[in-house]
């Protein structure tokens, strides 16, 4: 009679620091959602108030008629503008109409990626003012691709004659700047470290 055999093979219980890639996927931070949504509502807003006030302003002002708002501080003025925000590069309108729809195009094309709540902000802002100009160079006179973009907010003597779709320009601006500078990224993340590892923020951070 041969020898029954009775070993029986060693447990094969995993090793209490082994992770399955399961495990891992588990346990690792989620990545933030896509922001391209949110960066077409601030977009929309910012668009929005341009229109409606360049509208109401049209309709109710007339040019070299200006209204007092806070003495000689602050005071709305209707003026015709051919150039960049703030009356820059008066005279080149075609070009600054397809910077302006190069710019929207850009942004939007961005947008598609990004996971950063700050770089939604800042993104929304600039398209937002970049559409509301554009609109103006394509559907205001003189003419398509060289239409005059309506300013009517003075701030002091010296300062150039500014709308809201200027302003949203230059605050996005600043927030994208500051955002690199303090190395945040589009995608969500941070600039990596001396130490070479790259921080990860969540959807609620920069």
């Amino acid at each position: 009679m041969s020898a029954v055999n009775t070993d029986r093979p060693s447990d094969q219980h995993p090793d209490e620091h082994d992770e399955s890639p399961r495990d891992v996927a588990a346990t690792a931070v989620p990545a933030p959602a896509r922001r391209l949504p949110a960066l077409l509502l601030v977009a929309a807003v910012i668009f929005a108030l341009d229109l409606g006030t360049k509208a109401l302003v049209v309709a109710k002002m007339t040019p070299g008629e200006p209204i007092s708002v806070i003495g000689e501080v602050v005071r709305l003025t209707l003026v015709r503008n051919a150039g960049a925000a703030f009356s820059m590069a008066t005279g080149m309108t075609w070009l600054l109409t397809l910077v302006a729809a190069g710019v929207v195009i850009g942004v939007i094309r961005i947008g598609r990626s990004l996971r950063s709540l700050g770089w939604t902000i800042g993104l929304g802002l600039v398209l937002g003012g970049a559409f509301g100009n554009l609109v103006d160079r394509l559907f205001r006179a003189p003419g398509p691709l060289q239409g005059h973009v309506v300013d009517f907010i003075s701030v002091t003597k010296w300062w150039p004659v500014f709308n809201v779709a200027d302003s949203a320009i230059v605050c996005g601006a600043i927030l994208l700047v500051a955002l690199t500078l303090f190395g945040f990224e589009p995608d969500g993340t941070r600039a990596r470290h001396s130490d070479g590892k790259a921080e990860s923020t969540t959807g609620e951070q920069a």
